[in-house]
């Protein structure tokens, strides 16, 4: 029963540690663009294009 005594500020610490978590990557912009890479692995660069072979 005394373990209880270390183990509720650890599990609050870490649940602390994961909100901080959180709210940095929510100011960070980390979710602003959640549809963008989904819709780049559709669609080609234009850059990456490559030049028609010759047929020989």
């Amino acid at each position: 029963m005394d373990i209880i005594i270390y183990l509720i500020p650890i599990a609050l610490g870490l649940g602390l540690l994961g909100l901080a978590a959180f709210l940095w990557a929510m100011k960070s912009g980390q979710f602003e663009d959640l549809d963008g890479a989904s819709n780049r692995i559709l669609f080609d660069d234009e850059d990456m294009i490559r030049p028609p072979r010759d047929k020989k």
